[in-house]
């Protein structure tokens, strides 16, 4: 794209609080946004520009995922900082926050650098968050550096995919070394699952799956909300909460921490996935359609703060091993339009008419929020938004993906909506064909 691009009518979100209304809106062809309502259009005209019908289409801020693994930035041959980039912002990601989880560790400050060029020349680079690591190696045996950390840029503390023991967990509490900043903790006590990696319930006996009991949640989580109402000074935050017992338990705590909920745990459970298919293999497990509701419920009303791609890419090597054998976690950015948003309008919006501004605050807002940052809006001159179209339908094969994991779900399904363009890709990358009708 050498002109600007005026989108005529699309519908804007420009930020938290404020209405959902349909204006033009006038993009360079940099990517940067340069104005919205009746100057965009009197500009667009003063520059003799044809404008693009997008009546259907939404313009709103970027999406923000408050936890994702890269366990080998450089060389990865499931992931690397280049391809996990350009996937992310291809989905509608402006920031992704990293987790501890690699080799070496990044628990100490030289291992938390990831400095690189996620981006072509000339573009706003992708918000890569680093969270660092609670304790030494994720042995759970010794608080890592934690004031170090912090100061070398980290964004919070995260534990590994499980409870540490709690006296750890009290001591670096006590000891207050991260500040205000968050401190990521999973309630997920792996000795009680009992080799179980889906969620108890009649689907899972049917099936043959080796069950994992819900006190593999509960009972950590009860922990959990006992320390956070006494060190209330510490911004505790729970990563993937899966189950409708740990979601009842939460929204009758009187001290509620801020909490996630993994994207693939509100779209499948196991009454509807497939046994072939890919998305069985979790941390924490794949939870019953009664686990399903319950986080969907949560999330609407506030209980749960926001949605986490918890990207855990594979490579095709280890997609080989048996099930049972292989390392849990599922890849939720690569697809070339996005997944995560396009599966949870059609989820959350088209099938439960949550209004857009609740998608947002459950995908974007409120992951912001779990992070200790401002809330993503759109701001003149800036090239974090979004365009997406929830009628474009397209074929999602894995081969065409961004990014080289082998476990990512859904292949061969196509899907309706479509992220069109983001201020982060490159222009030559934007689908901007005319948008489907729409129905209704």
């Amino acid at each position: 794209m050498t002109r600007p691009l005026w989108l005529q009518q699309v519908q804007l979100l420009t930020g938290p609080g404020q209405p959902l209304h349909r204006a033009d809106a006038l993009i360079d062809a940099s990517g940067a946004l340069l104005s919205w309502g009746e100057p965009a259009g009197q500009q667009a005209e003063a520059l003799g520009l044809s404008p693009t019908a997008a009546q259907g289409w939404l313009l709103a801020p970027m999406l923000v995922d408050p936890h994702s693994a890269l366990e080998q930035p450089w060389d990865g041959r499931a992931e690397n900082l280049t391809s996990l980039a350009a996937a992310a912002a291809a989905g509608g990601y402006g920031t992704v926050a990293l987790l501890p989880w690699s080799s070496p560790w990044r628990d100490r400050p030289e291992r938390l650098n990831l400095s690189f060029n996620l981006n072509p020349p000339g573009l706003e680079p992708l918000a890569l968050e680093r969270w660092g690591s609670f304790s030494l190696e994720g042995g759970d045996q010794e608080l890592a550096p934690h004031a170090d950390q912090i100061t070398a840029g980290a964004i919070g503390l995260a534990c590994h995919d499980q409870l540490p023991p709690l006296a750890l967990l009290e001591r670096g509490l006590l000891l207050g070394e991260m500040g205000p900043r968050p401190v990521l903790v999973a309630p997920r006590d792996g000795s009680l699952t009992g080799g179980g990696f889906v969620r108890e319930g009649v689907d899972a006996l049917r099936a043959g799956w080796p069950p994992d009991p819900v006190l593999s949640e509960t009972l950590p989580l009860q922990s959990l909300l006992t320390l956070a109402a006494s060190r209330s000074e510490a911004a505790l935050r729970l990563m993937n909460l899966s189950t409708a017992a740990g979601v009842a338990l939460l929204r009758a705590a009187q001290h509620r921490p801020l909490a996630s909920v993994s994207w693939w745990h509100l779209l499948a459970d196991s009454s509807n996935l497939d046994p072939t298919a890919e998305g069985w293999r979790l941390h924490p497990s794949l939870g019953t359609a009664d686990d399903r509701h319950a986080l969907i419920t949560a999330l609407a009303d506030g209980v749960l703060t926001a949605v986490a791609v918890h990207h855990l890419p594979l490579d095709a090597e280890e997609q080989l091993l048996p099930l049972d054998q292989r390392r849990p976690g599922l890849a939720g950015h690569g697809a070339p339009r996005g997944l995560v948003l396009p599966l949870l309008w059609q989820e959350l919006v088209g099938c439960r008419s949550w209004p857009v501004e609740q998608l947002w605050q459950a995908l974007s807002w409120g992951g912001s929020a779990l992070l200790g940052l401002p809330p993503e809006q759109l701001r003149v001159g800036s090239r974090r938004w979004l365009l997406f179209d929830p009628q474009q339908q397209w074929a999602w094969e894995p081969s065409h993906s961004l990014s080289h994991a082998a476990n990512q779900p859904l292949g061969g399904r196509t899907i309706q909506g479509g992220v069109r363009a983001t201020g982060l890709t490159p222009a030559d990358h934007w689908s901007l064909s005319p948008p489907a009708p729409l129905s209704g």
